[in-house]
């Protein structure tokens, strides 16, 4: 059974690296504004200028682009699995997302934050099962 959560995070993992790689190159881009959606309306309303936005959304394509990149590491550091090293870099990662979507949660709830925070949540407790099972089993 642990190892076919094991899999399906890795799938997850695989899966938002895709996505984030693509909506990274579209926002460096220009050809799709900020997704207001990721960030709080506190932030958002300091960007009222259209040039501080523009540039702003080029920078966050740029973190996301790299952002995809580390979640295909970790794609195959929980796919490949076996060692310490690949384990760390998993459960690593999967911490810094959870502080992540936390931070981006406060002060504006919705759905996309939410889902992603449970799942990274579910990731976190199938990564320390899986490594106190080989550690005891």
């Amino acid at each position: 059974m642990t190892s076919i959560l094991l899999l399906l995070s890795g799938i997850f993992y695989a899966v938002l690296c895709i996505f984030s790689i693509v909506t990274g190159i579209i926002y460096m881009t220009g050809k799709k504004e900020l997704n207001p959606i990721e960030l709080s309306d506190s932030f958002m309303q300091r960007l009222s200028d259209e040039e501080k936005k523009k540039a702003f959304t080029k920078k966050m394509g740029l973190v996301t682009f790299i952002v995809g990149v580390a979640q295909g590491i970790t794609s195959f550091a929980i796919l490949k699995a076996g060692t310490k090293a690949f384990y760390g870099i998993a459960l690593g990662f999967t911490i810094f997302s959870i502080a992540s979507v936390s931070v981006k949660l406060k002060g504006k709830v919705n759905a996309f934050p939410i889902i992603k925070f449970v799942f990274y949540m579910a990731i976190l407790v199938i990564l320390l099962l899986a490594r106190t099972r080989a550690l005891f089993f």
